[in-house]
């Protein structure tokens, strides 16, 4: 393990200041808990010149999420400069209606770059609580900087979400990157807090996610909760799903967690990616619309310093493998991960223009490879991560070491084009990873990386010290010790804490901040900052950095 003690310094950001004149005081309004505006507000996918806006209405009391029941709402939206929208500088009407759950998604265009806007909703008196938006460079220019926010793996039913209470504290972000499992899909008593699964907060309904009226309530839930509220509300969110927003471990026709009385798993994924497209402001199939495609890959450019490829891994997939120790299909160049279109629409965004190539990847790439770590520790390993079978073997099937054609094509691909800069922004495992990327494992550090691979932990969800009820930092050093040292690209790795990360960019260099809570059954639970690692441009490899960057 790294000695914090002992790290080598790399110039951090000296804090610089992305809060407008007018927008360093905003604080986000709760939303009421009856009234029209139940939900708050949301924005997503910056561009230069748009971004999506979000809300949903309560326009009766019956008119509940999922209840299919409720009039025809005409919602008026605005976006101001100032928070008191004494000059409106874009606006429109939205109709809504039960069949769109009172949804209500625009994109707002016409906006300038690089610039913070404020943004509402109202329906006749009844205005909704304000919410503050940025729109991202121009494509041409060259920003100095990008600093974003990365958290995944939210489960309501594990705890609190004070990760997202201390990102809306902050005043120094531009956007949200949320990397998957936004929600989760399970019935209250199924996956809670700790090895008993404890319902912190039971889930809503009280059953599992299989109806479109299920998945709606459960979104509308999560968007009940007020640490999730503010930070809507004080950034956009750049997301992509993983498998919970459907069910565990989802592949292309199936999941692990679908079962045949449950009924045709290809109509619960369109429910849940109805559900998906009508409650979070992200564009799919390029447009704020609804019906029109669910087609979730994208690019956001940051001008000539970032562009961001969103991925999409679990609707395009093949089944994983059930025994990789046995089964040579993990190699299988006919099995995919990504689908032939995504694959080669991500090798042409890895030959953009921009100078970092950033990737928003659900499950982590880094080959990970093992020595048999002790026995009392590969169950619980197991539930966290999926990543060792009972007799050791070297792969997790859900991530890319189940689908290694997939990852050697990208791979090649980088390397055969002479690519640097590329850092994969990863979620899905519930523990906090730094990694390069080798060609060949057998022979690194020796050799050269295609690129860095930042992991985020969970929010909530459980990890290794939950699973095991052991104290943190204590069960856990045996299992990072094994993998560190039979992977000499893994530079830093923290088995048990939850919180969140901010990944912060120059032209010089990239770096991930390690942010951990205390326990998530407090509400007030407070944020600790515990490690970072960069990569500086054109080496392709991470080192460890002294201190986080300024802005906290």
């Amino acid at each position: 393990m790294t000695n914090l003690h002992r790290r080598t310094v790399l110039a951090t950001s000296a804090g610089v200041g992305l809060a407008a004149a007018g927008t360093a005081s905003f604080q986000a309004a709760a939303a009421p808990t009856s009234g029209l505006f139940q939900h708050g507000v949301a924005s997503g996918d910056p561009m230069s010149g748009r971004v999506v806006l979000w809300t949903r209405v309560t326009p009766i009391p019956a008119a509940t999420p999922g209840s299919g029941v409720g009039p025809e709402t005409k919602v008026r939206w605005e976006v101001s400069r100032d928070e008191r929208f004494r000059k409106t500088v874009r606006s429109g009407t939205f109709t809504t209606n039960a069949a769109r759950d009172h949804t209500v998604k625009v994109d707002a265009t016409g906006l300038a770059p690089e610039t913070w806007y404020f943004y509402r909703f109202t329906v006749g008196s009844a205005t909704s609580p304000v919410g503050r938006t940025r729109t991202a460079p121009d494509e041409a220019s060259s920003p100095d900087h990008l600093r974003l926010g990365v958290v995944s793996c939210a489960n309501l039913q594990a705890g609190w979400f004070s990760a997202y209470r201390h990102l809306a504290a902050r005043d120094d972000l531009q956007a949200i990157l949320h990397l998957g499992d936004y929600v989760y899909e399970y019935a209250p008593g199924q996956y809670g807090y700790g090895r008993s699964n404890v319902d912190v907060r039971p889930h809503d309904p009280a059953s599992e996610m299989v109806q479109l009226s299920d998945y709606r309530r459960r979104h509308a839930q999560y968007k009940q909760d007020p640490d999730l509220q503010a930070l809507h509300a004080r950034y956009p969110f750049i997301v992509t799903w993983d498998d919970h927003e459907v069910s565990n471990d989802a592949w292309r026709d199936g999941a692990e967690n679908h079962q045949p009385e449950e009924g045709d798993y290809l109509a619960r994924r369109a429910r849940s990616h109805r559900a998906y497209d009508e409650w979070m402001p992200v564009r799919m199939n390029d447009t704020a619309e609804l019906g029109d495609g669910t087609r979730l890959f994208r690019r956001l450019t940051f001008g000539t310093l970032a562009e961001i490829s969103m991925l999409d891994l679990r609707t395009y997939r093949d089944q994983q493998v059930a025994t990789p120790v046995v089964d040579p299909t993990v190699d299988d160049p006919e099995r995919t991960i990504t689908g032939r279109e995504q694959l080669d629409w991500l090798k042409t965004s890895l030959t953009a223009p921009a100078q970092w190539k950033l990737v928003g990847n659900p499950v982590m790439i880094a080959p990970v490879t093992f020595a048999q770590v002790p026995k009392d520790l590969v169950g619980p390993v197991n539930d966290v991560t999926g990543l060792l079978p009972r007799d050791g073997s070297p792969y997790n099937t859900d991530q890319w070491d189940g689908y290694t054609d997939d990852r050697r094509e990208v791979f090649a691909h980088i390397r055969d084009r002479g690519l640097r800069d590329v850092v994969f922004l990863t979620g899905d495992i519930h523990s906090g990873w730094a990694c390069d990327l080798p060609y060949d494992t057998s022979t690194y550090p020796l050799g050269d990386s295609a690129g860095v691979e930042f992991v985020c932990t969970s929010v909530t969800s459980n990890n290794l010290d939950d699973i095991t009820g052991a104290p943190p930092r204590t069960a856990s050093l045996a299992v990072e010790a094994a993998i560190q040292t039979n992977n000499r690209h893994v530079r830093y790795l923290n088995f048990d804490d939850h919180g969140y990360s901010v990944f912060d960019l120059t032209a010089a260099r990239a770096q991930m901040d390690y942010y951990v809570i205390g326990d998530r059954a407090d509400r007030t639970a407070g944020s600790t900052w515990t490690a970072s690692w960069a990569t500086r441009s054109g080496t392709n490899k991470v080192e460890p950095v002294a201190r986080p960057v300024a802005g906290a």
